[in-house]
């Protein structure tokens, strides 16, 4: 049977990760963004193959912007269940000390909810509704051409 990674995590390190439920919005999206970079830049190296490093950084820098994260809820929103919904809307409305340097306020909120809430599913061990949440955030961004030819 696959294990996942934070079960892998608690098993080698000898820790007790908790419940995603304990943990303020903000620290749900500090944990999503980095899923997010991951799950990102692998799906690259799966597309463009192997390619300069440059190259691969433009696409993913693309993708992995507050702008475009935001521009993913879209066709996200709809879709969410009323426990998913509360978990964006939390990272959404959370009182942040920064913002990104090209995102209004609201596109760099509802960037911070959409990593919030991947955060609470790979925390939650919910990989498979993590990555079908990133798919149609994906394609909705790349089939709608704001991406630089993915």
């Amino acid at each position: 049977m696959e294990k996942n990674l934070t079960k892998s995590l608690e098993e080698i390190f000898k820790i007790h990760m908790g419940s995603p439920a304990q943990l303020s919005p903000l620290v749900l999206a500090y944990i999503g963004d980095s899923i997010y970079d991951l799950v990102i830049k692998t799906y690259l190296l799966e597309t463009k193959g192997n390619m300069p490093v440059n190259k691969l950084n433009h696409y993913a820098s693309h993708l992995l912007k507050a702008v475009t994260q935001s521009a993913m809820m879209e066709p996200i929103e709809p879709i969410l269940s009323k426990e998913e919904e509360a978990v964006y809307k939390r990272g959404r409305n959370a009182k942040s000390y920064t913002c990104a340097k090209n995102a209004s306020v609201a596109e760099y909120r509802r960037a911070t909810g959409f990593e919030a809430l991947l955060g609470w599913l790979y925390l939650k061990g919910e990989f498979d509704r993590m990555m079908e949440i990133i798919k149609i955030g994906v394609d909705s961004v790349t089939l709608s051409r704001k991406s630089p030819a993915l």
